[in-house]
């Protein structure tokens, strides 16, 4: 009979010694829920994950950033609009919009934060069903091409956790046709939309391709036993989510296709 490992001992993947080197920040808000668990899937995928506090002044000399979810602030104004104001945000928005383009991704409550932070367009509202939903949910890989995306096949489905209550994505038909026209719509839900999202859409990218939002969990989903399997035979692993630290990984490092 083979043991499954401890929690604290499971490995997703055998990790790539040259990618320990690549320092992934991630960022922790009064509030914040998922910072250790994105931390720790920044190591499953083989990189150095970097503390980094809401009051803190710089960004060091990380190479990306992961804004994780939660509830910051206690979403007690609207989702992501307290955060936004953090000293330290002025320094991603400052990093992610700059020649170097810092990768930045903002999981679920992260979103809601760039979106306030217009890093990337549109808003978030109150689910349709104004009630806080969690399970497994079917993505489909729109656009493989951006800083978090490389190493997902365009098409792929995926299986990833979804957890939130304020995860409507909505946009202004004229940006939601340049989201389309551009390829700038990264993840969409199959088979169910679990909150009333325009067009189905669960995640997006900036222009460059560095910044890239959504709404489900993909560092929930990195780890063997310990994540969602295939739903209703549609999608792939329990370690489906690793893909988006690979991706920033590989292409820190040069290993990106």
């Amino acid at each position: 009979m083979t043991e499954l490992p401890l929690i604290g001992e499971a490995v997703a993947v055998a990790a790539e010694r040259r990618l320990a080197g690549a320092k992934i920040g991630v960022v922790t808000f009064p509030g914040t829920l998922d910072d250790r668990d994105a931390a720790r899937a920044v190591r499953l995928a083989g990189g150095t994950a970097v503390p980094l506090w809401h009051a803190d002044t710089t960004l060091g000399d990380v190479d990306a950033v992961v804004i994780p979810g939660g509830f910051s602030y206690g979403d007690y104004l609207r989702a992501g609009a307290i955060a936004r104001f953090a000293p330290l945000m002025s320094k991603i928005i400052d990093a992610a919009n700059s020649d170097a383009k810092l990768p930045v991704l903002g999981i679920c409550n992260g979103f809601q934060i760039l979106t306030e932070s217009h890093l990337l367009p549109g808003s978030m509202i109150k689910n349709d069903h104004l009630k806080f939903l969690c399970r497994d949910q079917v993505l489909r890989v729109e656009n493989n091409n951006t800083a978090w995306t490389l190493d997902y096949e365009a098409g792929q489905e995926i299986t990833v956790p979804l957890k939130n209550q304020d995860g409507q994505y909505i946009a202004d038909e004229k940006t939601l046709d340049a989201l389309e026209a551009e390829g700038r719509v990264a993840f969409r839900y199959v088979g169910f939309n679990p909150n009333g999202s325009r067009r189905d859409i669960a995640g997006i990218s900036n222009a460059a391709g560095n910044v890239v939002g959504l709404m489900p969990h993909p560092e929930h989903a990195t780890e063997v036993g310990f994540g969602p399997e295939s739903l209703d035979g549609i999608g792939g692993s329990d370690t489906d989510g690793l893909g988006f630290f690979t991706s920033v990984l590989n292409k820190i490092v040069g290993g990106a296709k």
